[in-house]
């Protein structure tokens, strides 16, 4: 039973908002002091969060295409990290928290906005583990880029639902732990359609199950921790074919009159693979193995049964993504929402604010592909194609605390920094030894950028915290100066950056023979021979602004 209590206010205010909130209704709006409190709600991993550990889910939902509506429970195992009597899940207040079960018996909760505070008749010990049931229903409201869940139809009029809640949150369709620091460590899905109809959705397919009302249950397994708003529901009339990487099994999901252009635009898939594999090692997922699912958004990194709807064509739509005529030897969808199996899914960000560990790695992931199905210098001019998606306006890491999504720098530039810090490292062999080991010691765990830095600073043998700070906690990128002076015979340069003690390495002089200049905030000056006008730095290598000083 649901006791409003000290949230009656709040959660009033958003019922009388009704279909003006933001998430109830795709594209609304909502009043600042609501939208803050939100924000902290999905954002902070408070009291009732922290006290917990999650360790499996058993979600089992039906999905009424007619009425676009669901009903279901999950079943929610975990072990209390501290005595307590209180747990946070999250659901949108446009679903309905029909009861809690704890041993049989029905628990009272309190409701704020799309938080759900669960209280036990019986102070929860440290070290023991519980289990809830958690059932729901009702109609949810689409919102988002993807729609969070939508009710859709494909080209031929058959139905088609899909989810795709990144932003909006696992809680816009299930309840769920609904933030990025704690993960299950397995989980099951069970979902009821009707009859005639397929649903595909993460881990590995147990079987499905007549339920003699005209629905079907479809029955899978995740065998590895998962991000919540990765789970995901894609149904519809779907047509099959399958191959193998090795022992990895790589299934494919389409529209039935997509077939053939799938079975030619889908060879792709094994290069990647092996591409990400010379890298990274393994595909990290291989119990539940890979599926390539066609919707009818762009895509989604939905771990194990990644999303594709980039139209069987090269690029990103058929675009030419960075501009500069490498996108159209690949298709983006594939290789980005793919690569983010290694960063994004084996590897997470802990928070929002740290996204860019998701997106930023995976961006440089497809460069990294590019070097190795094309060579580098196709990777080269792909790379530094994606500068002119940079702002350089707000910082990459965000606020912690409040979600909210960073810009989108955390792709490009984040993408852009770590090509830098190849650089910074002037050892191809260190470098790749260096990421493969960050992945490898990040594997299926949640992790913060200080964690990484810590990692670099160790196998590089300096001090880049200054370097990971400028890059991602300052908007600004470090400006070189350069003062030639023919005279003397010499070039001054020094940095001007906003992080103090940003002392980067850079490469420059004559290219094909490069030095490595050691910058400081101070002048110093580089003895040069030449002309003048001939001394350069390698601009393509580093993401940085050369600022020429005249001499006085």
């Amino acid at each position: 039973m649901s006791r409003l209590g000290r949230i009656a206010g709040a959660l009033a205010l958003v019922l009388v908002l009704g279909s003006q909130t933001v998430h109830t209704q795709r594209g609304a709006q909502l009043p600042p002091e609501v939208a803050a409190r939100l924000s902290v709600l999905r954002g902070e991993y408070g009291p009732h969060r922290a006290n917990n550990d999650l360790l499996t889910y058993d979600l089992r939902v039906r999905v009424d295409p007619e009425r676009r509506h669901l009903q279901g429970r999950n079943i929610i195992r975990f072990r209390m990290l501290n005595d307590d009597t209180r747990i946070q899940i999250d659901l949108y207040s446009t679903l309905a928290a029909d009861r809690m079960l704890f041993k049989g018996k029905p628990l009272e909760f309190d409701r704020e906005l799309n938080s759900v505070f669960i209280d036990f008749p019986e102070t929860l010990r440290k070290g023991q583990t519980h289990e809830i049931e958690f059932h729901y229903s009702g109609v949810p409201q689409e919102q988002g880029r993807f729609g969070g869940i939508a009710f859709r139809k494909d080209p031929q009029g058959r139905h088609w639902i899909n989810t795709a809640c990144e932003g909006e949150g696992s809680s816009i369709w299930w309840p769920s732990k609904d933030q990025w620091r704690d993960e299950p460590e397995s989980m099951k899905l069970g979902v009821e359609i009707p009859d005639g109809m397929t649903d595909v959705s993460n881990g590995r397919f147990t079987g499905k199950t007549s339920l003699g009302d005209g629905y079907t249950r479809w029955d899978w397994q995740i065998n590895y921790p998962i991000n919540s708003y990765n789970v995901s529901l894609n149904i519809g009339t779907y047509e099959h074919f399958a191959e193998k990487h090795g022992d990895l099994t790589l299934d494919y999901w389409v529209l039935p009159e997509n077939l053939d252009k799938a079975k030619a635009q889908f060879t792709q898939v094994k290069p990647m693979i092996e591409a990400f594999e010379h890298y990274f090692g393994d595909y990290p997922f291989p119990k539940d193995g890979f599926k390539l699912i066609e919707v009818p958004y762009t895509g989604m990194e939905h771990q194990s049964a990644v999303t594709y709807g980039n139209g069987y064509r090269n690029g990103y739509g058929g675009r030419d993504w960075t501009g500069v005529g490498v996108s159209p030897k690949f298709d983006f969808i594939i290789i980005h929402e793919s690569a983010h199996e290694w960063f994004g899914n084996a590897v997470s960000a802990a928070d929002v604010s740290d996204m860019w560990i998701q997106e930023g790695w995976t961006t440089y992931l497809e460069c990294l592909y590019v070097e190795r199905v094309f060579g580098y210098d196709d990777a080269l001019k792909y790379t530094n194609g994606y500068r002119t998606k940079i702002t350089n306006k707000q910082p990459v890491i965000t606020e912690r605390g409040r979600h909210r999504t960073p810009s989108q720098d955390m792709y490009f530039k984040g993408a852009l920094f770590l090509h830098t810090l190849r650089s910074v490292f002037n050892d191809d062999r260190k470098w790749w030894k260096t990421i493969r080991g960050y992945y490898e010691s990040a594997r299926y765990r949640n992790v913060m950028t200080e964690e990484m830095v810590t990692f670099f600073n160790k196998a590089s043998g300096m001090d880049l915290t200054p370097v990971f700070n400028q890059y991602l906690r300052r908007a600004p990128l470090p400006v070189l100066e350069l003062q030639r002076d023919a005279t003397a015979g010499v070039v001054r340069y020094r940095w001007v950056a906003d992080e103090p003690g940003f002392t980067m390495p850079i490469k420059a002089g004559k290219r094909g023979a490069w030095e490595v200049l050691k910058p400081t905030s101070d002048w110093q000056a580089f003895k040069w021979a030449g002309a003048m006008d001939t001394f350069e730095v390698a601009t393509e290598l580093y993401y940085v602004i050369v600022r020429e000083v005249p001499t006085t």
